[in-house]
């Protein structure tokens, strides 16, 4: 049996299971909300063409407007100025959607404090159990945010200072970028920065200096608690918009099971 087949067997007999890390697309799919002066995105819509009706007899379809950046979706480096020069998302090779995944769980740091931090000091620290990041993999960011998914206040948890979300410290941001061999990162939270990363030096590290490496991004992540630590493979296609800054995606985990 070849390679492909195989891989369709185990899937098909539940060896292998698919997880979805998607978080479901609607108009009620939190977004992110910047301050004036800044535009922000528009939300999900749907709107209905025909539906077995005068308008199509035999056929439903929509519609669709949406932002690059709403729900689950994918970040390429031409997202942010720091990697202006870089890939938009209809550049990105296929054959980089596809790696391996390393879990770090910080559900419980992220329950203590909404502005915990990853640092450098907790990834090695998971490194030496572990073993290394994965060349050309995901590190996947699990914080617990995404129990808040259906909520819009509760996802952006903002008062009169800002948001509080889950995050990356400045140097881990730098440090996961020109010293680790990951693709890019995943995160259950609105973006791949703190809430408040824009108070950052620079302000939104992960965005500057991953998508500045030619890094990637992947945000609103769910069910990674279905995932090991090790061992699971992500699937994550964008949609191949020419000139794109990013796109939502269907984010899929291989699991062996």
């Amino acid at each position: 049996m070849s390679v492909l087949s195989s891989l369709v067997e185990e899937i098909r007999n539940g060896a292998i299971e698919v997880v979805d890390l998607t978080a479901p697309l609607s108009s009620e799919t939190p977004i992110l909300q910047l301050p004036e002066p800044f535009g922000n995105t528009v939300p999900f819509r749907l709107t209905e063409i025909s539906r077995y009706d005068d308008r199509g007899p035999a056929w439903y379809w929509n519609d669709i407007v949406t932002g690059e950046h709403v729900g689950t979706h994918f970040d390429a480096p031409v997202h942010w100025v720091t990697g202006r020069d870089g890939e938009d998302v209809s550049q990105v090779p296929p054959a980089k959607l596809i790696g391996p995944a390393a879990v770090l769980d910080f559900t419980a740091h992220a329950a203590r404090d909404a502005d915990f931090l990853l640092r450098i000091e907790h990834v090695q620290a998971w490194e030496k159990v572990n073993g290394p990041l994965p060349d050309g993999g995901w590190l996947l960011y699990r914080t617990g945010w995404d129990a808040r998914a259906g909520d819009q206040a509760g996802f952006l948890n903002a008062d009169e200072t800002g948001s509080h979300t889950p995050g990356i410290s400045v140097e881990c941001a730098r440090w996961l970028a020109e010293d680790t061999p990951i693709r890019g990162i995943g995160v259950e939270t609105v973006g791949t920065d703190a809430g408040a990363a824009h108070s950052f030096d620079p302000a939104f590290p992960c965005h500057s200096f991953l998508l500045g490496a030619g890094k990637y991004g992947l945000t609103q992540l769910r069910n990674l608690d279905r995932l090991p630590v090790t061992g699971a493979v992500v699937i994550a296609p964008p949609l191949p918009i020419v000139g794109g800054s990013g796109s939502p995606a269907r984010v899929l985990a291989l699991v062996e099971r």
